[in-house]
């Protein structure tokens, strides 16, 4: 419990919320001074991605600020798409991105507190540069196109936008292991399939179709049944195959854990929020639309640090 009541304090310090004003991705910084940078990445996480941001409390100090670097960049560039209603805005912010990321790696970093801390991480830890580029580029490309013709383009897309995250997350952590970077691999495959399927009640409302169009087809499922929320047998069957080939990516990630150094365990955590989400998918008869899926599990934080004591994933 003393542990817990860590946790919790961690996570009620950065509760500041910075007013910022953005034309690009463009924040203006220099306004707001209710909180640091590292603050204002905490609280980015904390707002935009709950699960990871349990998930990173409990990582080491050497790398947890750089960790929620690193996820609050992942959700600036990850927005963009939401936050736009033309593609020629949202590539502007993309190239805003594009351009901060390449200033920060030649030491002139932009008053934004996201580029601030990410250039913090970056120096402290050598990151490299390359996984970086991939957050920015899958979803650069997701602006134009947001279909997966198969299962083994999304499963490209998960590859790029989560398990570029892990990747640097092992690098923060200053791990270099093959398995490792293998069990991140098919972590980040697990996770971002696992995402796709979570956010198909909210594309829907905006058409969009974050399913591969082979498994569509496979079971007669049109667009137009996903748009209407459709609980029928067909869409939930194909909910099925993609959810099994997440579940596939799970258990090869959790199969490789006794060749993973157990430093890089805690790194792994978000196995347990995937495999949670599938287990309430199963129950739901994988249902999407069932609104259980779409509430907190209140008994995750207490999960997560139980399986940090026990050195699990």
């Amino acid at each position: 419990m003393k542990l817990l009541r860590h946790v919790s304090f961690i996570g009620n310090k950065f509760t500041g919320i910075v007013s910022t004003s953005y034309q690009f991705g463009i924040c203006d910084y220099s306004t707001s001074k209710q909180s640091s940078p590292a603050e204002y990445c905490v609280d980015m996480v904390r707002t935009h991605d709950y699960e990871n941001f349990l998930c990173t409390l409990l990582l080491p100090n050497e790398c947890r600020t750089s960790a929620f670097a690193i996820r609050a960049f992942n959700i600036e560039v990850a927005r963009v798409q939401d936050s736009v209603s033309e593609v020629t805005i949202g590539q502007m912010r993309m190239k805003f991105w594009e351009d901060t990321l390449e200033k920060i790696y030649q030491n002139d970093v932009p008053k934004h507190p996201v580029a601030m801390e990410l250039y913090r991480a970056v120096k402290r830890h050598k990151l490299s540069k390359r996984y970086l580029k991939r957050l920015i580029s899958v979803r650069a490309n997701h602006l134009i196109t947001s279909t997966y013709p198969n299962i083994e383009a999304m499963e490209s897309y998960a590859e790029n936008s989560v398990s570029s995250v892990l990747y640097l997350m092992l690098e923060c952590s200053g791990l270099q292991n093959v398995h490792a970077d293998h069990a991140a691999s098919h972590l980040g495959k697990a996770q971002g399939i696992t995402n796709l399927i979570r956010s198909i009640p909210h594309n829907a409302q905006h058409r969009v179709i974050p399913l591969p169009q082979d498994v569509l087809v496979k079971h007669s499922v049109s667009q137009e049944m996903v748009v209407r929320g459709s609980r029928e047998k067909p869409l939930r069957d194909v909910i099925f195959d993609v959810a099994c080939r997440a579940r596939q990516h799970l258990d090869k990630a959790r199969s490789l854990s006794s060749d993973v150094p157990k430093s890089a365990h805690v790194i792994f955590l978000p196995a347990i929020t995937i495999d949670s989400y599938l287990e309430k998918l199963q129950q739901s008869d994988f249902d999407v639309f069932d609104g259980s899926l779409q509430q907190r599990n209140n008994f995750l934080p207490i999960s997560l640090l139980w399986n940090k004591l026990r050195l699990k994933y």
